[in-house]
């Protein structure tokens, strides 16, 4: 919690799989992809992206919260099942604005506040700005995908999307799956080749 605000909650992942999940359908049957998750939470995402990969995916989860990382390893260990163990996965205790312009990638999920209002780390802001957007985009591979988790819709951050250059679809999803709260994703497609 941040004050009235739940930012995790261990029964609450149906939209934090539908990140991963739905993105990596996006780029299924490309050879060695190449994943950045911004924000570990309570690897959720992770663990849904490590179950929609084969083995020669790698994916950098960048948390820039050391104690979440330690409670990942520590009391939180049997939500997370080994999965940062996993041979796929690298963590780096790092704000994932460094890491995206790092590497090019296939996909990149963010899940690192409550959505692009950033709540929590006023510094998220940026990530979600026209030109924290178009610098993710550029860190895209060809109609590799930027996909971002929100509590809730944002018409601002749409347009800001379409700024940067996006082909941009938004998908309504539940807290439970069937059940709970109304999330948003949006799904972001760098169209263009190089």
């Amino acid at each position: 919690m941040l004050g009235t605000n739940e930012l995790m909650n261990s029964r609450l992942s149906g939209s934090e799989e539908a990140l991963a999940r739905l993105s990596c359908e996006r780029i299924a049957g490309r050879k060695q992809p190449e994943i950045l998750i911004g924000g570990l939470g309570m690897g959720f995402t992770l663990r849904a992206a490590l179950a929609s990969l084969g083995d020669d995916a790698a994916i950098t989860v960048a948390e820039l919260v050391p104690e979440v990382v330690a409670w990942a390893r520590g009391p939180m260990a049997e939500i997370f099942g080994g999965c940062l163990d996993d041979p796929r996965v690298t963590i780096r205790e790092v704000d994932v604005g460094r890491v995206i312009r790092s590497n090019l990638w296939d996909v990149i999920l963010l899940d690192v506040d409550n959505g692009p209002e950033g709540i929590v780390y006023k510094g998220n802001d940026a990530l979600y700005s026209v030109d924290g957007l178009a610098a993710a985009r550029a860190a895209l591979k060809p109609a590799g995908v930027l996909a971002v988790w929100s509590q809730g819709p944002d018409s601002g951050f749409t347009r800001r999307l379409k700024q940067a250059g996006f082909t941009v679809e938004e998908v309504n999803t539940r807290a439970r799956g069937k059940r709970g709260a109304r999330h948003v994703i949006w799904i972001a497609t760098n169209g263009s080749q190089r």
